[in-house]
């Protein structure tokens, strides 16, 4: 006996070469690409850049900022130190020092936790605060760690025009590497730690004290991404 022939029925596919379909990919997000992060030697300070996402008031208002600069004084820990740092209107700059790879991740993530959670606080909000990804750059030498700093604490002059003298929205008061110190001479200050590392003690002093007219420069302007766990 014949059997009868069966009916081909189509079958649905998906994703494959269709206009649109599958993973986005990152760059059309927006956002930046994962990396694998480089080992980090504990002799190396690191700049950090943290962004704030849009719509979010200005980190420099005077409540924002003494939140965000009282978050900073508890991020300390033996092997994770914030040295300096520059609050602007939609980021902060960062120098950490951290004994490996593994203390910079964990510090650098329970900072920008606490810091997101202190400027909700702050803002009465609630939601991200940071772009998914914060960036980091370690300075192995000491003309690397000279223009870091003068990069961190000068940072405003790049965003507020005319600016003069100490940010103070920054660690600049502090900073005991001025050609001419500040008349009162540098305040405590219990938001930022002592420097360990010979580069941020000694180290970039071979390139001269910093004046306060200097500006910004750094001559690599691309660095890493270090991911947030």
């Amino acid at each position: 006996m014949t059997r009868p022939r069966q009916q081909e029925l189509p079958f649905r596919i998906h994703g494959g070469k269709r206009r649109g379909a599958g993973r986005k990919r990152l760059h059309e997000l927006g956002r930046v690409a994962h990396h694998i992060r480089p080992e980090h030697k504990k002799a190396h300070p690191v700049h950090v850049t943290l962004r704030a996402r849009s719509k979010l008031p200005s980190l420099r208002t005077q409540v924002v900022f003494q939140t965000i600069r009282r978050a900073l004084g508890r991020t300390a820990r033996s092997w994770f130190r914030v040295v300096h740092f520059s609050v602007q209107t939609n980021h902060i700059h960062l120098l950490i020092e951290a004994n490996d790879k593994l203390s910079l991740a964990r510090g650098l993530g329970g900072a920008a936790i606490r810091l997101a959670r202190a400027i909700n606080r702050a803002a009465k909000r609630k939601g991200g605060v940071w772009e998914d990804r914060y960036h980091s750059r370690p300075l192995r030498t000491p003309r690397e760690v000279r223009n870091g700093l003068v990069y961190v604490l000068m940072n405003w002059k790049k965003h507020t025009p005319g600016a003069k003298g100490f940010d103070p929205c920054s660690s600049a008061s502090s900073f005991e590497g001025w050609i001419v110190p500040p008349a009162a001479g540098p305040p405590s200050d219990d938001s930022i730690a002592t420097p360990v590392t010979w580069l941020l003690r000694i180290g970039w002093k071979r390139h001269g004290l910093v004046a306060l007219s200097e500006r910004p420069r750094l001559v690599d302007r691309s660095p890493l991404p270090l991911l947030v766990e």
